[in-house]
């Protein structure tokens, strides 16, 4: 039998972050204005009851209680995506690496530029922390929910009192 799909959003403090997923699974941590989000499944239904713990994570998350996430999780995309955004969970809360470095972790060395791509389709953002990679040079590049969130998540991270995040 398919699992019913699920949706909601709640207000955190890099705006509305929207929530999809099954009473079994979380499948998609989406901001607003998100690049790369796919439509809303059309039959879909408007409730917040199976996004509670998954609120309550993130909230914990931004209030700087919490480092990792324990919830349920289900990111559907190719096996190139998957690999990818199995070794960003891998990357440890506080630190950043290179799109370069990520694709030699996963074995395809030379294919940052494809890294990129996949991590700008995970479903999962804060969740599975792509906002932790960055350029080669350091630099911010590239991120499905803007780079003022993405500048915001890794201050969060670094424990910086003043975090403003200028949405």
């Amino acid at each position: 039998m398919k699992s019913k799909n699920y949706y909601t959003a709640f207000l955190s403090p890099i705006g509305f972050l929207h929530l999809r997923g099954t009473q079994e699974a979380l499948t998609a941590v989406f901001m607003e204005n998100h690049r790369h989000q796919p439509p809303r499944p059309p039959d879909a239904v408007n409730d917040h009851a199976p996004f509670r713990e998954a609120q309550r994570e993130l909230e914990e998350f931004f209030a700087g209680e919490r480092r990792e996430f324990s919830l349920t999780t289900q990111a559907m995309g190719t096996s190139f995506q998957s690999r990818v955004w199995m070794a960003l969970w891998s990357i440890p809360y506080g630190e950043t690496i290179s799109y370069g470095e990520l694709a030699r972790v996963i074995g395809h060395p030379g294919s940052a530029r494809a890294v990129g791509m996949a991590s700008g389709r995970n479903p999962l953002s804060i969740v599975i922390p792509c906002h932790r990679v960055i350029g080669a040079t350091g630099s911010l590049t590239g991120y499905g929910g803007g780079l003022e969130r993405k500048r915001f998540l890794l201050a969060l991270e670094a424990g910086r009192e003043s975090i403003n995040p200028g949405m």
